[in-house]
């Protein structure tokens, strides 16, 4: 007889022997499925974002590029951000790209005067609002019709890079098969509940799609700190597949265009950008409802994928309380441990090497905290898309 067999006919003569019935069953049955399906994911998705070490290359060849900055209104931002593009230490030929999209505010006399210190800077003025193309899209296409260098370099007004060596680390990840390169878009840490929560669901978001593109499944980027190739941009006709959307420029382009050959990562500290978090719980709910509004514009694949996960996160602890309530609390327990052992083990690394430890001793507040997200944002997979970026 199999070990496998033996388990089973122990197992079943002790269910015999609790007198459980049917539906007591369905809970506990219901609950070991979950949590497996949580473990697979952890284990053949998220550890390989814990174990990743970069490969390191032999000959380092540089690329001239062009830094694309898409702004509508942020004068204030670009003053306090702008400089940390505008003062990067690369040594080849790169240029940064401000496109100004008909903005009130005082932008173009700030990018003025920017441009009499900074040679490098460029800066794309729109005066008119584009005719059924939503959102973000028109001034990023016209950007990366001006950027006058095969590999573009995405962020945003709001968007600070964390060092002076953004720029080459990024481009450092390139070889000839190459064409996108996914980074790590952080936020500020600051006090408070709500800063805490951004900066996990962000992490939470960082690890899946980033464990995603080394599993050869890449579904998304963030316009925050994103690369790709002029090339692969007029390829696949720019934004003209979801041109109506306003939201999509990042997560949906990529989501079209990546493969597991020509995309990569950098989670080098010295590449992630940093971003002001949402001030208050309204403005960022709206931030998030907005992205959720194009997820279900992914490929089937990558839908089917992210729906299992976040389903099964979602059921893990009410199933979990109801075993605990109705059933048995030692099987209970065991699922839970087991679950929480692999979380330590992958988390750990995880929040480690994107620089978020600080958040690690409150994950299991923050992963409990999950279902209240999955059924707030639920409602935002069946709204319909806004028209507008800012």
């Amino acid at each position: 007889m199999s070990v496998r067999w033996f388990i089973i006919l122990h197992m079943n003569a002790y269910f015999r022997q609790m007198n459980l019935t049917n539906w007591q069953l369905v809970l506990l049955g219901g609950l070991c499925f979950i949590t497996l399906i949580q473990i697979f994911y952890y284990l053949y998705f998220f550890l390989r974002l814990a174990i990743y070490k970069p490969t390191t290359k032999d000959i380092s060849q540089t690329h001239p590029v062009s830094v694309i900055i898409c702004a509508r209104d942020e004068a204030a931002n670009l003053a306090k951000n702008l400089p940390g593009s505008l003062i990067q230490q690369y040594r080849t030929t790169h240029e940064v790209i401000v496109v100004n999209d008909n903005s009130f505010d005082d932008s173009k006399y700030l990018l003025e005067e920017f441009k009499k210190e900074f040679k490098q800077l460029h800066v794309v003025e729109l005066k008119q609002e584009a005719m059924l193309i939503a959102g973000k899209k028109f001034p990023l296409s016209m950007g990366i019709k001006a950027a006058k260098y095969e590999i573009v370099l995405l962020t945003d007004a709001d968007c600070v890079p964390a060092s002076e060596f953004w720029i080459d680390k990024m481009q450092a990840t390139y070889d000839d098969d190459t064409e996108i390169v996914l980074g790590y878009g952080a936020y500020h840490k600051r006090n408070g509940l709500l800063n805490k929560i951004i900066r996990w669901e962000t992490l939470h978001s960082a690890m899946q799609y980033f464990s995603y593109s080394l599993a050869g499944c890449p579904y998304m980027g963030v316009g925050r700190n994103l690369s790709y190739k002029k090339t692969i941009f007029f390829r696949h006709k720019g934004f003209s597949a979801h041109n109506k959307l306003a939201s999509g420029d990042d997560d949906l382009f990529i989501n079209m265009a990546a493969t597991n050959k020509n995309t990569k990562i950098n989670i080098n500290p010295d590449c992630f950008t940093l971003s002001e978090p949402a001030k208050n719980w309204r403005q960022w709910i709206k931030q998030k409802s907005r992205h959720y509004t194009t997820s279900k514009y992914y490929k089937g694949l990558h839908q089917f994928l992210l729906g299992l996960y976040s389903f099964s996160h979602f059921l893990f602890y009410p199933l979990l309380a109801a075993t605990i309530v109705l059933v048995n609390w030692q099987f209970s327990a065991i699922a839970f441990g087991v679950r929480f052992i692999v979380q330590l083990l992958v988390l750990y690394p995880v929040t480690k090497k994107l620089q978020e430890k600080d958040l690690f001793p409150f994950f299991l507040l923050f992963d409990i905290g999950m279902f209240f997200y999955y059924f707030f944002f639920a409602f935002a997979l069946i709204k319909k898309p806004g028209q507008q970026w800012k």
